[in-house]
Protein backbone atom coordinates (compact mmCIF):
# COMPACT_ATOMS: atom_id res chain seq x y z
CA UNK A 1 0.00 0.00 0.00
CA UNK A 2 1.20 3.39 -0.99
CA UNK A 3 0.00 6.69 1.52
CA UNK A 4 0.62 10.33 0.49
CA UNK A 5 0.69 12.90 3.83
CA UNK A 6 -0.21 16.20 3.05
CA UNK A 7 1.34 18.51 5.17
CA UNK A 8 4.52 18.25 7.11
CA UNK A 9 3.08 20.12 10.44
CA UNK A 10 3.02 18.27 13.92
CA UNK A 11 0.23 15.92 12.70
CA UNK A 12 1.92 15.78 9.34
CA UNK A 13 5.06 14.20 10.11
CA UNK A 14 3.72 12.00 12.84
CA UNK A 15 0.99 10.54 10.61
CA UNK A 16 3.56 9.92 7.87
CA UNK A 17 6.27 7.94 10.00
CA UNK A 18 3.24 5.91 11.79
CA UNK A 19 2.32 5.07 7.83
CA UNK A 20 6.03 3.76 7.09
CA UNK A 21 5.92 2.23 10.91
CA UNK A 22 2.84 -0.32 9.35
CA UNK A 23 4.68 -1.15 6.16
CA UNK A 24 3.29 1.60 3.78
CA UNK A 25 5.28 3.23 1.10
CA UNK A 26 5.04 6.75 2.53
CA UNK A 27 5.16 9.96 0.62
CA UNK A 28 5.27 13.35 2.62
CA UNK A 29 4.39 16.54 0.50
CA UNK A 30 4.40 20.07 2.01
CA UNK A 31 4.17 23.42 0.48
CA UNK A 32 6.94 24.93 3.57
CA UNK A 33 9.24 23.27 5.35
CA UNK A 34 9.53 20.40 7.47
CA UNK A 35 7.87 21.09 11.18
CA UNK A 36 5.31 23.13 9.46
CA UNK A 37 3.97 26.10 11.15
CA UNK A 38 5.10 24.70 14.41
CA UNK A 39 8.91 25.19 13.73
CA UNK A 40 8.68 27.83 11.44
CA UNK A 41 4.96 30.00 12.61
CA UNK A 42 4.21 28.64 15.62
CA UNK A 43 5.73 27.58 19.35
CA UNK A 44 9.62 27.52 17.90
CA UNK A 45 9.81 31.34 17.24
CA UNK A 46 7.28 31.82 19.73
CA UNK A 47 8.80 30.67 22.50
CA UNK A 48 12.18 32.21 20.90
CA UNK A 49 10.66 35.06 21.24
CA UNK A 50 9.24 35.04 24.73
CA UNK A 51 12.23 33.66 26.21
CA UNK A 52 14.05 37.30 25.00
CA UNK A 53 11.19 38.72 26.79
CA UNK A 54 11.32 36.91 29.70
CA UNK A 55 15.64 38.15 29.74
CA UNK A 56 14.27 41.50 29.83
CA UNK A 57 12.44 41.22 32.67
CA UNK A 58 15.23 39.23 34.16
CA UNK A 59 17.61 41.63 33.55
CA UNK A 60 15.85 45.06 34.73
CA UNK A 61 15.42 42.82 38.24
CA UNK A 62 19.68 42.53 38.44
CA UNK A 63 19.89 44.96 40.83
CA UNK A 64 18.05 43.68 43.50
CA UNK A 65 20.09 41.17 43.91
CA UNK A 66 22.99 43.49 43.67
CA UNK A 67 24.12 43.33 40.06
CA UNK A 68 24.60 46.13 38.10
CA UNK A 69 23.77 45.08 34.65
CA UNK A 70 22.32 48.34 33.35
CA UNK A 71 19.13 48.93 31.43
CA UNK A 72 18.45 46.05 28.77
CA UNK A 73 18.71 47.45 24.79
CA UNK A 74 16.74 45.21 22.32
CA UNK A 75 18.05 45.06 19.35
CA UNK A 76 15.37 43.24 17.01
CA UNK A 77 17.41 42.70 14.00
CA UNK A 78 19.73 40.46 16.13
CA UNK A 79 16.91 39.00 18.02
CA UNK A 80 15.31 38.03 14.52
CA UNK A 81 18.56 36.84 13.39
CA UNK A 82 18.37 33.96 16.24
CA UNK A 83 14.93 33.47 15.94
CA UNK A 84 16.19 32.21 12.42
CA UNK A 85 18.90 30.45 13.78
CA UNK A 86 17.08 28.31 16.08
CA UNK A 87 14.15 27.65 13.55
CA UNK A 88 17.02 26.44 11.54
CA UNK A 89 18.92 24.24 14.20
CA UNK A 90 15.54 22.94 15.55
CA UNK A 91 15.24 21.50 11.28
CA UNK A 92 18.32 20.80 11.03
CA UNK A 93 18.86 18.64 14.28
CA UNK A 94 15.22 17.12 14.46
CA UNK A 95 15.34 13.42 15.31
CA UNK A 96 11.81 12.83 13.53
CA UNK A 97 13.55 13.98 10.27
CA UNK A 98 16.03 11.50 10.90
CA UNK A 99 13.02 8.82 11.81
CA UNK A 100 11.93 9.89 8.63
CA UNK A 101 14.84 8.89 6.57
CA UNK A 102 15.28 5.84 8.20
CA UNK A 103 11.71 4.26 7.70
CA UNK A 104 12.06 5.44 4.25
CA UNK A 105 10.12 8.17 3.81
CA UNK A 106 10.26 9.84 1.12
CA UNK A 107 9.34 14.02 1.38
CA UNK A 108 8.74 16.59 -0.60
CA UNK A 109 9.39 19.87 0.94
CA UNK A 110 8.34 23.65 -0.38
CA UNK A 111 6.93 22.53 -3.42
CA UNK A 112 4.05 24.99 -3.12
CA UNK A 113 0.02 24.57 -2.77
CA UNK A 114 -1.24 21.29 -3.32
CA UNK A 115 -4.75 19.94 -4.82
CA UNK A 116 -6.52 17.04 -5.19
CA UNK A 117 -6.95 16.34 -9.08
CA UNK A 118 -8.85 13.39 -8.88
CA UNK A 119 -10.13 10.92 -5.97
CA UNK A 120 -6.38 9.57 -5.72
CA UNK A 121 -4.08 11.97 -7.63
CA UNK A 122 -2.77 15.30 -6.30
CA UNK A 123 -0.68 17.62 -7.99
CA UNK A 124 1.54 20.30 -6.48
CA UNK A 125 2.14 23.98 -7.69
CA UNK A 126 5.46 23.03 -9.19
CA UNK A 127 3.86 20.17 -11.41
CA UNK A 128 4.76 17.16 -9.11
CA UNK A 129 2.07 14.67 -9.29
CA UNK A 130 1.61 12.01 -6.63
CA UNK A 131 -0.91 8.80 -6.37
CA UNK A 132 -1.65 6.98 -3.63
CA UNK A 133 -4.12 4.26 -2.61
CA UNK A 134 -4.97 6.32 0.56
CA UNK A 135 -4.25 10.19 2.11
CA UNK A 136 -3.65 11.39 4.90
CA UNK A 137 -4.52 15.44 5.08
CA UNK A 138 -3.13 17.60 7.31
CA UNK A 139 -2.52 20.69 5.74
CA UNK A 140 -3.67 23.00 8.70
CA UNK A 141 -5.13 26.23 9.58
CA UNK A 142 -4.77 29.58 9.11
CA UNK A 143 -5.73 33.12 11.20
CA UNK A 144 -9.79 34.01 10.81
CA UNK A 145 -10.14 37.75 9.39
CA UNK A 146 -12.93 39.45 10.92
CA UNK A 147 -15.53 40.10 8.09
CA UNK A 148 -14.92 44.49 8.80
CA UNK A 149 -14.57 47.34 6.16
CA UNK A 150 -10.79 47.57 6.27
CA UNK A 151 -9.72 44.49 7.88
CA UNK A 152 -7.19 43.94 5.08
CA UNK A 153 -5.30 46.92 6.66
CA UNK A 154 -4.82 44.46 9.98
CA UNK A 155 -1.93 42.09 10.58
CA UNK A 156 -1.81 38.78 11.85
CA UNK A 157 -0.04 37.05 14.63
CA UNK A 158 2.46 35.51 11.29
CA UNK A 159 2.72 39.12 10.03
CA UNK A 160 3.82 40.52 13.92
CA UNK A 161 6.42 37.79 14.07
CA UNK A 162 7.90 39.07 11.22
CA UNK A 163 8.17 42.41 11.63
CA UNK A 164 11.53 44.05 10.81
CA UNK A 165 11.11 46.58 13.91
CA UNK A 166 8.86 46.90 17.06
CA UNK A 167 6.77 49.16 16.95
CA UNK A 168 5.48 52.15 18.76
CA UNK A 169 2.14 50.95 19.49
CA UNK A 170 0.28 47.73 19.23
CA UNK A 171 -3.62 47.45 19.25
CA UNK A 172 -4.19 43.55 19.67
CA UNK A 173 -8.05 42.01 19.08
CA UNK A 174 -8.34 39.00 20.83
CA UNK A 175 -7.68 37.88 24.04
CA UNK A 176 -7.60 34.11 23.65
CA UNK A 177 -3.97 32.39 23.71
CA UNK A 178 -2.19 33.84 20.78
CA UNK A 179 -3.57 37.80 21.11
CA UNK A 180 -1.97 37.18 24.83
CA UNK A 181 0.97 36.24 23.45
CA UNK A 182 1.81 39.05 20.94
CA UNK A 183 0.62 41.30 23.38
CA UNK A 184 2.79 40.05 25.69
CA UNK A 185 5.95 39.84 23.98
CA UNK A 186 5.73 43.43 22.28
CA UNK A 187 5.31 45.04 25.51
CA UNK A 188 8.32 43.78 26.67
CA UNK A 189 9.40 44.58 24.17
CA UNK A 190 8.68 48.25 24.69
CA UNK A 191 5.67 48.79 22.55
CA UNK A 192 2.30 50.32 24.19
CA UNK A 193 -0.36 47.48 23.75
CA UNK A 194 -3.35 47.92 24.04
CA UNK A 195 -5.77 44.76 24.38
CA UNK A 196 -8.94 44.43 23.25
CA UNK A 197 -11.48 41.36 23.75
CA UNK A 198 -14.53 41.26 22.89
CA UNK A 199 -16.18 38.71 25.55
CA UNK A 200 -16.66 39.71 29.36
CA UNK A 201 -13.18 38.23 30.01
CA UNK A 202 -9.46 37.53 28.34
CA UNK A 203 -9.08 33.53 28.12
CA UNK A 204 -12.55 32.47 28.24
CA UNK A 205 -11.51 28.84 28.54
CA UNK A 206 -9.44 28.81 31.06
CA UNK A 207 -10.46 29.19 34.72
CA UNK A 208 -12.29 32.25 35.93
CA UNK A 209 -9.48 32.66 38.40
CA UNK A 210 -6.57 32.47 36.32
CA UNK A 211 -8.01 34.99 33.57
CA UNK A 212 -8.67 37.46 36.26
CA UNK A 213 -4.91 36.74 37.80
CA UNK A 214 -3.55 36.90 34.37
CA UNK A 215 -5.29 40.13 33.31
CA UNK A 216 -4.64 41.96 36.93
CA UNK A 217 -0.85 41.16 36.01
CA UNK A 218 -0.84 42.24 32.24
CA UNK A 219 -2.87 45.50 33.87
CA UNK A 220 -0.43 46.33 36.37
CA UNK A 221 2.76 45.78 33.91
CA UNK A 222 1.16 48.56 32.02
CA UNK A 223 -0.39 47.09 29.31
CA UNK A 224 -4.05 48.14 28.81
CA UNK A 225 -6.51 45.53 28.75
CA UNK A 226 -10.03 45.99 27.40
CA UNK A 227 -12.72 43.24 28.45
CA UNK A 228 -16.20 43.27 27.05
CA UNK A 229 -15.45 45.62 24.07
CA UNK A 230 -18.77 44.45 22.22
CA UNK A 231 -18.38 44.86 18.32
CA UNK A 232 -15.48 45.79 16.27
CA UNK A 233 -17.02 47.91 13.55
CA UNK A 234 -14.18 49.02 11.12
CA UNK A 235 -10.40 50.08 10.44
CA UNK A 236 -9.14 52.85 8.71
CA UNK A 237 -5.57 54.32 7.94
CA UNK A 238 -4.50 57.10 10.33
CA UNK A 239 -1.73 59.26 10.98
CA UNK A 240 -0.25 56.72 13.24
CA UNK A 241 -0.82 54.14 11.13
CA UNK A 242 -4.67 52.69 11.77
CA UNK A 243 -7.49 53.29 13.48
CA UNK A 244 -9.79 51.07 14.85
CA UNK A 245 -14.06 51.81 15.44
CA UNK A 246 -15.78 50.01 17.61
CA UNK A 247 -18.64 50.01 20.03
CA UNK A 248 -18.94 49.23 23.62
CA UNK A 249 -22.61 49.60 25.52
CA UNK A 250 -24.11 50.92 23.10
CA UNK A 251 -21.32 53.79 22.22
CA UNK A 252 -18.69 54.20 19.57
CA UNK A 253 -15.27 54.90 20.35
CA UNK A 254 -11.88 54.79 18.29
CA UNK A 255 -8.77 53.50 19.12
CA UNK A 256 -5.03 54.15 17.10
CA UNK A 257 -1.45 52.70 17.18
CA UNK A 258 0.71 51.82 14.46
CA UNK A 259 -0.11 48.56 13.92
CA UNK A 260 -3.27 46.16 14.60
CA UNK A 261 -2.86 42.54 15.21
CA UNK A 262 -6.03 40.12 15.20
CA UNK A 263 -5.99 37.06 16.95
CA UNK A 264 -9.29 35.69 16.91
CA UNK A 265 -9.37 31.95 16.11
CA UNK A 266 -8.38 29.68 13.47
CA UNK A 267 -9.70 28.12 10.24
CA UNK A 268 -8.61 25.37 7.98
CA UNK A 269 -6.54 26.14 5.01
CA UNK A 270 -8.87 24.16 2.90
CA UNK A 271 -9.34 27.17 -0.23
CA UNK A 272 -6.58 25.34 -2.81
CA UNK A 273 -7.22 22.04 -2.02
CA UNK A 274 -9.91 21.34 -4.64
CA UNK A 275 -11.21 18.80 -1.99
CA UNK A 276 -14.77 18.56 -3.95
CA UNK A 277 -12.41 16.39 -6.52
CA UNK A 278 -11.69 13.83 -3.98
CA UNK A 279 -15.47 13.63 -2.43
CA UNK A 280 -14.51 15.60 0.52
CA UNK A 281 -17.01 17.55 2.53
CA UNK A 282 -16.31 20.51 5.06
CA UNK A 283 -18.52 20.18 8.28
CA UNK A 284 -20.71 23.92 9.08
CA UNK A 285 -17.81 25.63 10.69
CA UNK A 286 -15.75 25.15 7.55
CA UNK A 287 -13.35 22.09 8.64
CA UNK A 288 -12.60 19.13 7.36
CA UNK A 289 -15.63 16.43 8.63
CA UNK A 290 -14.18 13.54 9.79
CA UNK A 291 -15.52 10.41 11.84
CA UNK A 292 -14.45 9.06 15.00
CA UNK A 293 -11.98 7.06 13.20
CA UNK A 294 -10.39 10.90 11.33
CA UNK A 295 -11.78 9.19 8.28
CA UNK A 296 -13.44 11.78 5.80
CA UNK A 297 -16.27 11.78 3.58
CA UNK A 298 -14.06 9.82 0.94
CA UNK A 299 -13.33 6.45 2.58
CA UNK A 300 -9.91 5.98 1.42
CA UNK A 301 -8.55 9.64 2.50
CA UNK A 302 -8.24 10.52 6.65
CA UNK A 303 -7.40 13.59 8.24
CA UNK A 304 -5.80 15.28 11.11
CA UNK A 305 -4.71 18.38 12.83
CA UNK A 306 -5.83 21.96 12.80
CA UNK A 307 -7.60 21.06 9.28
CA UNK A 308 -10.17 19.20 11.36
CA UNK A 309 -10.66 21.75 13.87
CA UNK A 310 -10.76 18.97 16.59
CA UNK A 311 -8.00 20.97 18.64
CA UNK A 312 -5.26 23.36 17.47
CA UNK A 313 -2.59 22.54 19.68
CA UNK A 314 0.61 20.55 18.85
CA UNK A 315 0.30 17.19 21.16
CA UNK A 316 -3.30 16.50 20.32
CA UNK A 317 -2.59 17.05 16.69
CA UNK A 318 0.16 14.45 16.85
CA UNK A 319 -2.04 12.03 18.81
CA UNK A 320 -4.58 12.35 16.04
CA UNK A 321 -1.60 12.11 13.28
CA UNK A 322 -0.73 8.71 14.59
CA UNK A 323 -4.56 7.47 14.75
CA UNK A 324 -5.56 9.02 11.17
CA UNK A 325 -2.39 6.90 9.91
CA UNK A 326 -3.03 4.06 11.58
CA UNK A 327 -6.35 4.11 10.56
CA UNK A 328 -5.79 4.53 6.62
CA UNK A 329 -2.95 1.74 6.63
CA UNK A 330 -4.97 -1.20 8.63
CA UNK A 331 -8.55 0.30 8.18
CA UNK A 332 -10.56 1.82 10.86
CA UNK A 333 -10.22 0.19 13.79
CA UNK A 334 -8.42 2.62 16.39
CA UNK A 335 -11.51 5.37 17.25
CA UNK A 336 -9.78 8.75 18.54
CA UNK A 337 -10.09 9.70 22.14
CA UNK A 338 -10.73 12.70 23.96
CA UNK A 339 -7.33 12.74 25.83
CA UNK A 340 -6.32 15.20 28.73
CA UNK A 341 -3.61 17.52 27.67
CA UNK A 342 -1.52 19.72 29.21
CA UNK A 343 -2.15 23.37 27.86
CA UNK A 344 -0.43 26.42 28.50
CA UNK A 345 0.49 30.10 26.98
CA UNK A 346 3.65 31.71 26.47
CA UNK A 347 2.73 34.96 28.50
CA UNK A 348 4.37 37.00 31.49
CA UNK A 349 2.64 35.72 33.72
CA UNK A 350 2.77 32.34 32.34
CA UNK A 351 -0.38 30.23 32.30
CA UNK A 352 -1.13 26.54 31.78
CA UNK A 353 -4.40 23.79 32.94
CA UNK A 354 -4.77 20.21 32.43
CA UNK A 355 -8.14 18.57 32.60
CA UNK A 356 -11.66 20.65 34.34
CA UNK A 357 -11.81 24.19 35.90
CA UNK A 358 -13.75 24.67 38.93
CA UNK A 359 -16.77 25.78 37.29
CA UNK A 360 -17.07 22.48 34.99
CA UNK A 361 -15.90 20.27 38.04
CA UNK A 362 -18.92 21.35 39.85
CA UNK A 363 -21.30 19.82 36.85
CA UNK A 364 -19.30 16.60 36.88
CA UNK A 365 -18.28 16.02 40.76
CA UNK A 366 -18.20 17.23 44.45
CA UNK A 367 -15.35 19.01 44.07
CA UNK A 368 -12.95 20.59 46.55
CA UNK A 369 -9.98 23.13 46.12
CA UNK A 370 -6.43 23.38 46.95
CA UNK A 371 -5.06 26.90 46.56
CA UNK A 372 -1.77 27.90 47.06
CA UNK A 373 0.02 31.24 46.03
CA UNK A 374 2.88 31.81 45.08
CA UNK A 375 3.93 34.68 47.44
CA UNK A 376 3.95 32.07 49.89
CA UNK A 377 6.46 29.65 48.63
CA UNK A 378 10.29 29.25 49.34
CA UNK A 379 11.59 28.99 45.60
CA UNK A 380 9.00 31.86 44.11
CA UNK A 381 10.14 34.22 47.04
CA UNK A 382 14.14 33.46 46.13
CA UNK A 383 13.30 34.03 42.26
CA UNK A 384 11.15 37.05 42.89
CA UNK A 385 8.83 35.32 41.12
CA UNK A 386 5.70 35.85 42.93
CA UNK A 387 3.14 36.61 41.29
CA UNK A 388 0.36 33.73 40.86
CA UNK A 389 -0.74 30.77 41.99
CA UNK A 390 -1.50 27.10 41.61
CA UNK A 391 -4.85 25.38 42.10
CA UNK A 392 -5.71 22.03 42.49
CA UNK A 393 -9.34 21.08 41.49
CA UNK A 394 -10.30 16.89 43.31
CA UNK A 395 -13.19 14.83 43.67
CA UNK A 396 -14.34 14.31 46.76
CA UNK A 397 -15.69 10.65 46.74
CA UNK A 398 -12.61 9.65 44.96
CA UNK A 399 -9.86 11.73 46.23
CA UNK A 400 -8.68 11.79 42.45
CA UNK A 401 -7.14 15.05 40.94
CA UNK A 402 -9.55 16.24 38.27
CA UNK A 403 -7.95 19.77 37.21
CA UNK A 404 -5.00 21.65 38.04
CA UNK A 405 -4.38 25.51 36.84
CA UNK A 406 -0.93 27.63 37.37
CA UNK A 407 -0.80 31.46 36.65
CA UNK A 408 3.25 32.11 37.47
CA UNK A 409 6.72 30.92 36.77
CA UNK A 410 7.08 27.77 35.16
CA UNK A 411 3.35 27.07 35.00
CA UNK A 412 3.39 24.55 32.19
CA UNK A 413 6.13 22.64 34.05
CA UNK A 414 4.38 22.59 36.87
CA UNK A 415 0.74 21.26 34.93
CA UNK A 416 2.99 18.20 33.24
CA UNK A 417 3.85 16.94 36.67
CA UNK A 418 -0.20 17.24 37.53
CA UNK A 419 -0.90 15.82 34.46
CA UNK A 420 1.35 12.67 34.81
CA UNK A 421 -0.15 12.45 38.53
CA UNK A 422 -3.73 12.50 37.00
CA UNK A 423 -2.55 9.66 34.39
CA UNK A 424 -1.62 7.47 37.15
CA UNK A 425 -4.55 7.93 38.96
CA UNK A 426 -2.85 9.62 42.02
CA UNK A 427 -4.64 11.36 44.90
CA UNK A 428 -4.76 13.89 46.48
CA UNK A 429 -3.81 12.36 49.72
CA UNK A 430 -1.07 10.32 48.10
CA UNK A 431 0.43 13.60 46.13
CA UNK A 432 0.39 15.40 49.65
CA UNK A 433 2.67 12.97 50.87
CA UNK A 434 5.34 12.61 47.97
CA UNK A 435 8.22 14.67 49.42
CA UNK A 436 9.17 16.55 46.66
CA UNK A 437 12.43 18.57 46.45
CA UNK A 438 12.78 21.61 48.01
CA UNK A 439 13.00 23.99 47.00
CA UNK A 440 11.11 23.91 43.71
CA UNK A 441 8.81 25.37 41.78
CA UNK A 442 6.79 21.49 41.32
CA UNK A 443 6.97 21.52 45.43
CA UNK A 444 3.61 23.51 45.29
CA UNK A 445 1.72 20.65 44.39
CA UNK A 446 1.93 18.64 47.10
CA UNK A 447 1.24 21.87 49.28
CA UNK A 448 -1.75 22.42 47.31
CA UNK A 449 -2.65 18.75 47.29
CA UNK A 450 -2.46 18.90 51.06
CA UNK A 451 -4.89 22.05 50.92
CA UNK A 452 -7.30 20.04 49.23
CA UNK A 453 -6.97 16.77 51.14
CA UNK A 454 -7.47 18.54 54.13
CA UNK A 455 -11.11 19.41 53.37
CA UNK A 456 -11.83 15.77 53.15
CA UNK A 457 -9.97 14.25 55.89
CA UNK A 458 -8.00 16.92 58.34
CA UNK A 459 -5.62 14.01 59.51
CA UNK A 460 -3.77 13.74 56.34
CA UNK A 461 -0.19 14.71 56.89
CA UNK A 462 2.12 16.74 54.05
CA UNK A 463 4.94 16.02 53.37
CA UNK A 464 6.52 19.21 54.22
CA UNK A 465 4.95 20.39 57.32
CA UNK A 466 6.69 23.46 57.52
CA UNK A 467 8.38 23.74 53.83
CA UNK A 468 6.36 25.89 51.49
Amino acid sequence: MNVVVVGAGPAGVMAALRAAELGAATTLVTSGAFGGMAAEDGPVPVRTLAHAARLIAQARELGRYGIDGGEPRLEYPELLGRVREIVRDVSERSSLRAEADRLGVTIHERIGPVRFLDPHTVEAATGLRFEAERFVLCAGGKARRLPVPGAELTATHSDAWNLTEVPDSILVVGGGMTGLQVASIFHAFGSRVDLFQRGRRILPDEDEEVAAEVAAALRASGMQVHEGVGTIDAFESAPAGIRMHFSRDGRRETAEAALAVVAIGWIADTAGLNLAAAGIELDARGFVAVDEFLATSAPHVFAAGDITGRSFLVPPAVLDGHIAATNAVRGALVAAEERTIPIGGFTDPEYAHVGLTEERARGRHDPVIGTVRFDETVRTIVDGRTTGFCKLVADRATRRIVGCHVVGERAADIVQAAAIAMAGGVTVDDLARIPLAFPTYVGVLSRAAYRAAGQIDPTVAPAHRVML
